[in-house]
């Protein structure tokens, strides 16, 4: 913990206002080179927090990327983020939280409204759009964060909201890709269920008291699988494509989770 804390006293707060600096300006001259200071900042995030990644498989290139995962802590955005150069949605509160909803912007992180049902159409256009562009997206598609032993059901309305958006944007198609987040061991050892809450951000804990126990927690091993990408074409079945999507996130992550995935993978 004193190592940690001289590492974010000495090198990550002076790296983080350098960070915002530059990011700032790439942002507002909208250069193509946006994506690199955020996963910089993942990467450095990840040794404060006390998170070892390792990578299976890739992102998927060559076309507009939906990346549709899992979700079981905020933690989850800096090891995705560490790994893959990506946008995320998220709910709108995040916006206006101080400091990481600067943060969020720099990211050029797309909000959701949940409360209202327009709220889901601006949030599919501006999806549709950054996708249409050759970007990926994040989309944790539970609508929930959960205790990372199950994959609850994934919700296909703003996938299909977004690939409206995209045909509107001029994008014929996207890759739909699998995105599997996994907390597999904790210094070392396998995660216990019990000790999956010291990781989890669950409902019955305020935000405070789940960031004192990841800051105080020993080192996490995370596993970030992307798994194999699907084309979402103009007039495709979204629920079908979803559903799938689903399917290959819970076997993944089952099968991480027991520790029996035969995957390559590659730590960083």
């Amino acid at each position: 913990m004193i190592l940690r804390s001289l590492f974010f006293i000495f090198i990550f707060v002076p790296f983080m206002i350098l960070a915002i600096a530059l990011q700032w300006i790439i942002v507002t001259l909208r250069l193509p080179f946006w994506t690199v200071i955020p996963r910089l900042f993942h990467r450095m995030g990840c040794i404060f927090l006390g998170l070892r990644v390792t990578t299976i498989g890739e992102p998927a290139t060559g076309r507009p990327t939906l990346l549709l995962s899992n979700h079981i802590s905020w933690t989850d955005i800096v090891a995705i983020g560490s790994v893959a150069e990506v946008t995320f949605v998220a709910k709108q509160e995040v916006g206006q939280w101080p400091l990481v909803g600067l943060l969020a912007d720099l990211q050029k992180t797309i909000y959701v409204d949940r409360t209202r049902r327009a709220g889901t159409g601006r949030t599919a256009e501006a999806m549709g759009q950054h996708m249409a562009g050759g970007n990926a997206v994040v989309l944790f598609a539970e609508g929930q964060s959960d205790i990372g032993t199950h994959v609850l059901p994934f919700r296909s309305a703003l996938v299909g909201a977004a690939q409206h958006a995209m045909e509107a944007a001029g994008a014929t198609d996207v890759n739909i890709q699998p995105l599997t987040v996994a907390y597999t061991k904790l210094q070392g050892l396998p995660v216990s269920r019990n000790e999956r809450s010291l990781i989890a951000w669950i409902k019955s804990k305020s935000v405070k008291q789940n960031i004192r126990e990841i800051l105080s927690g020993p080192v996490k091993d995370v596993t970030v699988a992307f798994g194999t990408p699907q084309i979402l074409s103009a007039g495709g079945n979204r629920k079908t494509i979803t559903r799938a999507a689903e399917n290959e996130v819970r076997a993944t992550l089952v099968s991480l989770n027991r520790g029996t995935a035969q995957l390559k993978s590659t730590q960083v």
